[in-house]
């Protein structure tokens, strides 16, 4: 299991790199990357956040990996003030991560890997949430279960189900499971697409407070306007880190 899981959270070290799939190495730093993941998850994931028919440039004078901000509009590569030099020291430690349990805990608490997009061609998508949907699709999967049966499920802040828990922010985390757990919930749909604001608007509670808080009001209503699931995700974490009153 814990190859096969690492195999997730090293699949796409080429868009770090900036090398293409077909062209991508074997070997990063030590360790096997670029690999298939096994399941469809990969293709999955991806179908939840950009269309698998476009493969054009949507964005004029950006054809690289460096994620744009939706919150911004501007790259988010360097944001935080690193250097080239830190920035690929943060990938190395990232993806060569022995314990599949941490590298998803990693993942999650990443900046690196959010400062990058999953296409050139949607570079306001994220390879950071791009990524922890495959792990969290590849590990109900490998449980036996099938898209159709999976649930969006909003948990309490650091609640964090290793593998399955694709966002964990300061108010509350999100996950992607086959049991609900009583939590509050909506089923992901019969087949993978970018249905985010889809499945966001049918959560049975919400975990914002879009009845007293203007700040949670205009998230909520951007994130019911999203359909990419990688990007909606990214948007909420940048969103939530920009807050003035926090």
């Amino acid at each position: 299991m814990t190859e096969t899981m690492l195999a997730a959270f090293r699949h796409d070290v080429h868009k770090f790199t900036g090398e293409s799939h077909e062209n991508a190495r074997e070997s990063f730093a030590g360790v096997r990357v670029n690999q298939t993941v096994p399941e469809g998850a990969d293709g999955d994931a991806a179908a939840l956040s950009r269309p698998q028919e476009v493969q054009e440039q949507t964005v004029p004078n950006h054809n690289n990996h460096h994620r744009l901000s939706l919150l911004t509009g501007e790259t988010a590569y360097g944001s935080s003030g690193g250097s080239q030099t830190s920035i690929k020291s943060d990938v190395r430690d990232l993806v060569t991560i022995e314990q599949a349990e941490r590298a998803h805990e990693r993942w999650l608490a990443s900046d690196v890997a959010a400062a990058f997009n999953e296409s050139v061609y949607h570079p306001y998508t994220s390879l950071k949430y791009h990524t922890l949907l495959v792990a969290a699709l590849l590990d109900n999967y490998r449980d036996g279960a099938e898209f159709g049966g999976l649930h969006f499920v909003a948990d309490s802040a650091g609640e964090v189900v290793p593998f399955r828990t694709v966002f964990d922010g300061n108010r509350f985390a999100l996950r992607i499971d086959e049991s609900a757990d009583g939590n509050p919930s909506a089923r992901l749909g019969s087949r993978p697409w970018r249905s985010w604001a889809s499945v966001w608007n049918r959560l049975t509670e919400h975990p914002l407070d879009t009845d007293h808080d203007k700040y949670d009001m205009t998230l909520d209503a951007n994130l019911r306007r999203i359909q990419s699931w990688s990007t909606a995700l990214q948007y909420l974490e940048e969103y939530a880190d920009w807050r003035p009153d926090r």
